[in-house]
């Protein structure tokens, strides 16, 4: 082999090494300090990042980092809400404690803002289940991360820290819980952009 043809060999392996780096560092976002994978496996399937963003209070206080995941992007909450495949909903703890009895009254608030008493008399004994699993949780500490999985045929699954806590039969419970970020009238309206792909809140890197 020539010099030259070995000094191409060369350039083309690092151009391709290069290639496949920058393709793994893209596979990232970052929120508020929090990196927030670009892809994850749920519910027996691969999912993508559909958006993040931060959850505040009082406009200052950054509570969670919270982040979308599908099969496929998309834009329209209605199309969100009404799609049968798997999702993940994650929180990323911001706040120095994030107690439990605060965020279910949060979500508590949210879905009886976006359902009408019938469809939440549907869903009652549910949240019931889950605001009894909050308590027990009691307090969220900074870097804890609360996930919410939806898969076909099994329900809502909620994981802290990597621990199964519970799992909610009905795809309707969890069509609930998106509207708590994504419905009509969420928790708070600018992570509800970011969930719905407005990049404005996170850099790729």
């Amino acid at each position: 082999m020539t010099r030259g043809t070995t000094g191409r060999v060369v350039l083309l392996a690092a151009l391709a090494l290069c290639g496949s780096l920058c393709g793994s560092i893209a596979r990232a976002a970052e929120v508020e300090g929090v990196r927030v994978e670009d892809q994850v496996t749920a519910g027996g399937q691969t999912l993508v990042l559909n958006g993040a963003g931060v959850r505040t209070k009082l406009a200052f206080i950054k509570l969670y980092v919270g982040a979308l995941y599908l099969t496929a992007k998309k834009t329209a909450a209605e199309d969100i809400i009404k799609d049968a495949g798997a999702k993940r909903i994650v929180m990323h703890v911001l706040i120095d404690e994030l107690t439990a009895k605060d965020l279910t009254a949060s979500l508590n608030n949210a879905i009886a803002a976006n359902h009408i008493p019938a469809e939440i008399a549907l869903i009652e004994s549910r949240l019931r289940d889950l605001n009894r699993m909050m308590s027990n949780v009691a307090v969220l500490k900074k870097g804890n991360t609360v996930m919410l999985d939806y898969a076909p045929n099994t329900g809502t699954r909620i994981t802290i820290n990597g621990e199964e806590k519970l799992v909610i039969k009905g795809e309707d419970f969890y069509q609930a819980m998106l509207r708590i970020w994504i419905g009509n009238k969420p928790v708070d309206g600018t992570l509800r952009r970011a969930m719905l792909g407005d990049t404005g809140g996170f850099r790729i890197f």
